[in-house]
């Protein structure tokens, strides 16, 4: 009979934990209770939630009515406003013997200043550029909130699993505590049963204070950038292993990779400032103002219509922009160095994310094919063999204490993998 009890109730604790082992299950099913008293969210609510409030992408796309009013200027049919002038002389002219004679004498104009080197196909190309970068930019910006959310959605569902274990784990240890103790009292255990079973029982109860305290920080940190209230966190309610087998291969994410935002919003930025430099050197041509003036001089008995035809046009002798050539050479510069570097360091983070979720895929497949069975099977064994009297109770605290950390190992490996995941399908721009 010895340790007949506390086996039975080992073996009742356990085994309907392999199922969810194998195939974790949805998070508000193993929510603790705690966590159960708030509303679930899932990814997709997540998402949508913090496309609407994210304070980043609603600066990013508060930036769009400037660069739209840039366009709008830079497309107008003359860069220049025509300039309007009026004139009105009062002219008094003292004769000899005579009272002075006064005049009225008026001229309006008007003068148009016209570039004359494709300043304004440049500037447009310049603004219609930019405007594509501002535009890819926001993409981006969507692209790795999604991400970013995605990973702390995940975090918390599998904080709420790993809680939910625990919660099991402090059951089965503070159960087996107590029947040695009891047993301990008539005399049939050792007080060093009774110190092993009193120490896995306080080791349980400390991770499960752990995940909680680390399941709040993951709510909160999903609250905050969901722009959700701190105070009253919110679950997570899905699969965490959805998405764990990817469709996709190493090749298509790099042929995905000049298509990814970031990439795509830097070729932008340089295509606007070799326009920008165009425009710059364009500007040292000189532009032409050309004006006409008509008026009415003289006396009134000899008034004289004058119709002024003007041409003016600056000499560039000594400032030929050379200041803003070498600015707009710089900016070129500059954003083509970061477009290079950017491309290459993203393909090495592409294969860097690759390898690391083959090799979780590949610890995670270990865990549901191989580590967990093999738990399973060893649970069934010291159940049998502790009727035969051959192993204690030592050996059973052993292979209770394997399976709950086979669990946690299969949670935790999850979690990473769809970390990895969602950072691979945003460093690469892939879109599913």
């Amino acid at each position: 009979m010895r340790l007949h009890a506390l086996a039975l109730a080992s073996l009742i604790a356990a085994c309907p934990s392999w199922a969810a082992a194998q195939s974790p299950a949805p998070a508000a099913a193993s929510s603790t209770p705690a966590t159960q008293a708030t509303t679930a969210l899932t990814l997709d609510e997540a998402w949508r939630l913090a496309a609407t409030a994210n304070p980043a992408i609603r600066a990013r796309q508060a930036q769009l009515a400037a660069a739209e009013g840039a366009h709008t200027d830079a497309g107008a049919a003359l860069y220049n406003n025509p300039q309007l002038t009026l004139e009105n002389t009062r002219r008094s002219v003292p004769a000899v013997g005579a009272p002075t004679d006064r005049r009225s004498e008026w001229s309006a104009g008007v003068a148009q200043t016209f570039e004359v080197a494709d300043q304004r196909g440049h500037r447009l190309a310049a603004s219609e550029a930019a405007l594509a970068a501002l535009r890819a930019e926001i993409d981006d910006a969507q692209r790795q909130l999604r991400a970013e959310v995605a990973q702390a959605f995940y975090r918390v569902l599998a904080l709420q699993q790993r809680a939910a274990i625990d919660e099991e784990a402090l059951k089965l240890f503070e159960g087996t505590a107590a029947a040695v103790q009891k047993r301990r009292s008539a005399g049939e255990d050792t007080k060093l049963d009774a110190n092993v079973a009193a120490v896995e029982a306080e080791r349980a109860r400390n991770q499960l204070a752990q995940s909680s305290e680390q399941l709040l920080e993951a709510q909160a940190e999903l609250a905050t950038k969901l722009q959700l209230d701190p105070a009253a966190p919110r679950s997570a309610s899905g699969d965490l292993a959805a998405g764990a087998s990817n469709s996709y291969t190493l090749e298509a994410l790099l042929s995905s990779i000049e298509a990814q935002p970031r990439l795509r919003a830097l070729s932008a930025r340089q295509d606007s400032a070799t326009s920008r430099l165009r425009l710059e050197e364009s500007s040292r041509y000189p532009d032409v103002t050309v004006g006409l003036n008509v008026g009415r001089e003289g006396p009134g008995d000899a008034r004289e219509r004058l119709t002024t035809l003007s041409v003016s046009v600056p000499l560039p002798l000594f400032k030929r922009n050379a200041a803003g050539i070498g600015q707009a050479t710089s900016e070129l510069s500059q954003v083509r160095i970061e477009r290079e570097a950017a491309a290459r360091d993203t393909r090495a983070q592409v294969y860097t994310l690759w390898t690391k979720l083959q090799s979780l895929q590949a610890r995670v497949r270990r865990l549901q094919e191989s580590v967990l069975p093999a738990l399973a099977d060893n649970l069934q064994l010291s159940i049998k063999s502790q009727r035969a009297g051959q192993i204690g109770l030592l050996e059973l605290i052993v292979v209770n204490r394997q399976a709950l950390d086979a669990r946690r190992d299969l949670v935790e490996a999850l979690a990473e993998l769809q970390t990895a995941r969602f950072a691979l399908e945003a460093a690469a721009g892939w879109n599913p």
